[in-house]
């Protein structure tokens, strides 16, 4: 079953004109679309499934950015489908996913060389594309004369599963580390300072980032990090449900049809349920199984890093409120007379503490521990009225996207776009300030929007 042909398939944007770049990797075709310049769709890495990557093949040949980058194949999840206002089949499925897409200012001048500002977007793991609408940096990059580059990379069982059999774990996480030496390499041909890149990421892709802090090679490869919402509270203590997942997954094979993984993807994750608060992100990456040493042995890795990596580290103010139109049993205590809202705010308490807040300040304070800077934020904006409050996402229509992806979706419905725009302004800049050096200070905030201080 081909569930990828569902939704619409942008692969082909509307060219204003093209635009020529040489990169080491070999001459680029991008586009202009309105303020920025896109260079979209380019391979960095290239893999056998179940297999880690390699660097791509550099070419001599003219090569066409002007497709998006496909995503790596996934099943559908409407209830974020009508959250996000996400289309399922938005970019088509691929396993040939490791491609990047580059987003420049439209003024970008010769030899000119910008922040670079490298995009890992979430999804537990399981979601999500670079190439996402929800995802378009042309706000934050028009605005801020930063570059973005937008990475897409393998997901679930394709990317973050290890077996018994010997499949190997963090292949997702691996293509990661490919497309950070691709922009070490070739940015500065798209107007990008190789010496200043800023990893940033939301969920999933704070998590993801939080461990390519871990890598031996990652103060070669970004010296700033921009951590979001990442639920480092259930990374630790994973690896007797990783081996179940994994002892459930070793009948995929090389040779089974992707949509069926996909499906099986989902079995697997059954597994899991049995762990607990764990299984709210099945799966993810495993300690002990490159490029991450041993759980035992996180802490020295991340302490190796930290005087080389400034940090801003943070998560919004109620995170688990995205999930409480999911649980029928939350409803009906949020519908409870007197006492029911604050239940059900003592119970987004917990979990946004549990799985966000308390690992985040702990994080924190080591990397300064050891010798590395880190500022820590809440962010607490939302729309007025709305179920969701300040819930996990809503991070991501301030930084990414624009009108026409966000307004009137459920995560902000309610909300003026004016105010949604005033408000994500600020933080963009504030994003792309950090991004370019600037010193935050001791603590600051963006009325109504967050409040940070260093750690």
């Amino acid at each position: 079953m081909n569930l990828w042909n569902r939704g619409p398939v942008p692969t082909e944007p509307t060219l204003n004109s093209t635009l020529s770049f040489s990169p080491p990797c070999g001459p680029v075709t991008g586009w202009r679309d309105g303020d920025v310049l896109r260079a979209t769709g380019i391979p960095y890495a290239t893999a056998r499934r179940f297999q880690p990557p390699v660097p791509a093949p550099d070419w001599t040949s003219d090569f066409s950015a002007t497709a998006l980058a496909p995503a790596c194949p996934q099943g559908p999840v409407p209830f974020l489908d009508d959250v996000l206002g996400t289309t399922y089949g938005e970019l088509p499925g691929s396993e040939d996913c490791q491609n990047l897409s580059i987003t420049m200012p439209g003024d970008l001048q010769p030899e000119e060389q910008l922040p670079v500002m490298v995009w890992i977007h979430g999804g537990s793991y399981t979601t999500g594309s670079g190439d996402l609408a929800i995802f378009d940096p042309a706000r934050l990059v028009a605005e801020n004369r930063v570059v973005v580059v937008s990475v897409t990379y393998r997901l679930g069982l394709f990317g973050f599963l290890a077996t018994p059999a010997g499949r190997p774990g963090n292949l997702g996480l691996l293509d990661q580390l490919e497309a950070f030496r691709w922009v070490q390499r070739n940015i500065a041909a798209f107007g990008g300072d190789p010496g200043r890149v800023t990893a940033f990421g939301q969920s999933a892709g704070g998590d993801a980032i939080a461990h390519l802090m871990a890598t031996p090679e990652a103060p070669a490869l970004f010296q700033r990090a921009i951590i979001q919402s990442a639920p480092l509270g259930i990374a630790r203590g994973r690896a007797k449900m990783s081996h179940a997942m994994g002892i459930a997954a070793d009948t995929v094979t090389g040779e089974t049809p992707a949509m069926e993984v996909v499906e099986r993807e989902a079995q697997v994750a059954q597994v899991a349920r049995k762990f607990g608060m764990l299984a709210a992100m099945p799966f993810g990456t495993q300690y002990g199984h490159e490029p991450l040493p041993e759980e035992g042995a996180i802490e020295g890795a991340w302490d190796r890093s930290a005087p080389a990596i400034d940090v801003l580290i943070g998560h919004t103010s109620e995170e688990a409120r995205l999930f409480l139109p999911r649980s029928p049993r939350l409803m009906r205590l949020a519908a409870v007379p007197l006492v029911g809202a604050a239940a059900v705010r003592a119970i987004d308490w917990v979990v946004t503490e549990t799985v966000y807040g308390r690992a985040t300040r702990r994080f924190a304070r080591r990397h300064v521990k050891a010798g590395g800077r880190a500022h820590r934020y809440v962010m607490d904006w939302h729309a007025p009225g709305n179920i969701f409050g300040a819930a996990h996402t809503i991070d991501l229509p301030l930084l990414l996207g624009n009108r026409k992806t966000w307004e009137g979706v459920g995560l902000i419905a309610g909300a003026d776009w004016e105010d949604v725009e005033a408000a994500g302004r600020r933080t963009r800049a504030l994003w792309a300030g950090f991004a370019s050096g600037q010193d935050l200070g001791g603590s600051g905030s963006i009325p109504g929007v967050l409040r940070y201080r260093a750690i």
